[in-house]
């Protein structure tokens, strides 16, 4: 088979969904992945193989990549996009917040490049980790998640070096606002004791949940197509930054004092001392 494959974790909508479609459109095979098979069905029209897999589960891991051992038999392109994202103070994010969030946005990334790193070796194919701009840049109310995000970056720079000598590519992306689910999937996924000493800061909470999902968010479909031009070029960087306000909140972390930045931060979520 010459066709190039490639395997899109989270195809349910938003980012995963766009991408899987622009990789429809030049000429991949594409294997669409989500938890419910049914949101699959828009893909499923176009061509793509649709397939249940809940990126913490290691058994439909295992199970997708034999299928696709057995299938397609290669393996050029391999993004793990599904992500979750916790939301709330940190004080009232307890153990089990904090394992499902790493599970999902740290842990499941490494097992689906473990599973299909064969089938990547032989086609010299790339993996491409959907990272964030929180990741760099940490607000209140997002620790959690930022801090698996940020994770994730340094596993990306670690693979990136040790997959070098089997011509294996790894591209970090970190998105900005970008028109998707997250913003309402977040508000169902804040974290607050019902004891909280943020409860005056619901509203904050909240808000932050929903931050990246603005009128001037970067549509979904936008993002994807530029994705693709980092993908397929042969002077690829090892980082991208795509999305609005994405360059300006890694500036932010990059470029003023911690001090002044915190002051920013403070004042933006009501966070005066008392």
């Amino acid at each position: 088979m010459t066709q190039p494959v490639a395997l899109i974790t989270g195809c349910s909508s938003g980012i995963g969904q766009a991408l899987a479609f622009a990789c429809l459109e030049q000429g991949y095979q594409v294997w669409a992945t989500a938890r419910n098979p049914e949101s699959l069905a828009p893909l499923l029209a176009k061509g793509a193989i649709a397939v249940t897999l809940d990126v913490n589960n290691a058994q439909q891991i295992a199970a997708c990549a034999e299928r696709l051992r057995q299938e397609a038999g290669r393996l050029d392109l391999l993004v793990n996009n599904a992500g979750y994202g916790a939301m709330g103070p940190m004080l009232d994010a307890d153990h089990a917040t904090l394992l499902k969030q790493f599970d999902t946005n740290v842990f499941a990334p490494v097992q689906m490049v473990r599973a299909t790193v064969d089938l990547l070796r032989d086609s010299k194919g790339l993996i491409v980790n959907i990272g964030s701009v929180s990741g760099v840049t940490t607000t209140p109310f997002s620790g959690v998640y930022c801090a698996s995000k940020a994770a994730l970056h340094a596993i990306s720079d670690a693979l990136r070096l040790e997959l070098t000598p089997f011509s294996i590519g790894v591209l970090t992306v970190m998105p900005g606002a970008i028109a998707s689910d997250f913003g309402n999937n977040a508000s169902a996924a804040i974290t607050m004791a019902a004891d909280s000493w943020y409860k005056p800061w619901e509203k904050a909470v909240q808000a932050r949940a929903q931050a990246s999902q603005k009128a001037s968010s970067t549509s979904a479909t936008d993002f994807a197509k530029e994705l693709m031009g980092y993908v397929n070029s042969p002077l690829r960087p090892e980082i991208v930054l795509i999305g609005a306000n994405s360059r300006n909140m890694v500036r932010l972390k990059r470029w003023l004092p911690t001090s002044i930045l915190d002051a920013r931060l403070l004042k933006r979520f009501g966070l005066s001392k008392s």
